[in-house]
């Protein structure tokens, strides 16, 4: 059924991609092209509520900035803007333009409307480098999964530009295994490129934020334990979800609900997680963190790019004797700093 919904979305888009040619661009009516500049465009630039994805489209966009500087215009393709956006590229884009999309844990069927648009995007634009951002590879061994995986192939085996970034060592395997007419390259997720460390603040109290979703790995007895525990030794507690219910953010609301949530976890005393951008808001922010597993690979091979940050403490299983004796050492901030080194070489070295 959930496959049988997919096709739907597809067939329902390239039709609304046909009549979209005969319209007139709403969103990008006031976007201006320096034809002095080479352009980069972001596709799948995450305008909903996830700010997971708003944090890994708002680093992206600084990292393209800061490595191509002036000689690049960076233009963000919002994902509800995707039917206007494929039209509004191929009418301006010119020889030695960059196509990018958005990185993060959508390559696979699990989110199979996202894939079907960056599959679309790099079937729109053969003759132009195209960059697929730090992304998990997350297709399933369902027979669903397996079909989805058979189109990717046949789609991004067919770019020949495509330089696909994997964010853990097990995508990078994956991707190398399957995509293999592509250029593949291993990189951590690119909000770890990220240092919001300062201003320092105040720190006081805990902050739960846990997944109520598909990728939850934790059963609803786990959660609570941990809720009771976290508000038993803090007089404290603060809910917050990287997910929030907002669509259709512009720029600037998505940058203010970040600088909320980094400026909450700035002041907690220790954070508890178990979805992966809270870990790694945790680690930009350097917050005292007690991280547990999500459902897939994500979380713990993540991890491992920042396994030495004491302030970072991963959970390999559940175990409430674990989770007491963690709380009860009572001195989370270890006073360590963010290691700003890890390495996006091979990132930069094809950007430029």
């Amino acid at each position: 059924m959930i496959f049988s919904n997919a096709l739907s979305f597809r067939k329902k888009f390239r039709f609304k991609l046909f009549l979209q040619q005969f319209k007139s661009f709403g969103y990008f009516k006031n976007t201006k092209i320096d034809k002095n500049k080479k352009q980069v465009y972001i596709f799948l630039a995450a305008d909903y509520g996830n700010l997971g994805d708003v944090a890994i489209t708002y680093a992206q966009t600084k990292f393209l900035k800061d490595i191509l500087g002036n000689n690049f215009e960076v233009i963000e393709i919002p994902i509800s803007h995707s039917l206007e956006g494929l039209y509004f590229v191929k009418k301006n884009i010119e020889h030695g333009d960059i196509i990018t999309s958005v990185g993060g844990g959508n390559l696979g069927d699990l989110y199979d409307q996202i894939e079907f648009i960056r599959q679309l995007a790099v079937r729109s634009f053969p003759k132009n480098k195209f960059i697929s951002f730090p992304q998990t590879f997350d297709f399933s061994e369902t027979n669903e999964g397996k079909k989805a995986l058979a189109i990717a192939k046949k789609v991004y085996n067919a770019h020949p530009n495509l330089y696909m970034v994997a964010r853990e060592k097990t995508s990078y395997a994956l991707m190398n295994q399957h995509f293999d007419k592509a250029h593949i390259l291993l990189t951590p997720d690119i909000v770890l490129s990220l240092n919001k460390e300062y201003p320092k603040l105040e720190r006081n109290g805990a902050v739960i934020c846990m997944r109520q979703d598909k990728e939850k790995n934790l059963t609803q007895k786990q959660t609570a334990f941990i809720q009771n525990e976290i508000n038993n030794r803090f007089k404290s507690v603060t809910m917050y979800d990287t997910h929030i219910n907002r669509d259709n953010m512009n720029i600037e609301e998505r940058e203010e609900e970040l600088e909320k949530i980094w400026n909450t976890f700035k002041s907690a005393e220790l954070v508890v997680t178990d979805r992966l951008h809270g870990m790694i808001f945790c680690y930009i922010t350097n917050t005292p963190c007690l991280v547990f597993q999500n459902n897939n690979h994500k979380v713990r091979e993540t991890y491992s790019w920042i396994n030495e940050n004491k302030n970072i403490n991963l959970l390999k299983s559940f175990s409430e004797k674990d989770i007491k004796k963690f709380l009860s050492q009572n001195n989370f901030d270890s006073g360590s700093s963010i290691d700003n080194s890890l390495n996006y070489q091979s990132l930069i070295e094809v950007l430029q």
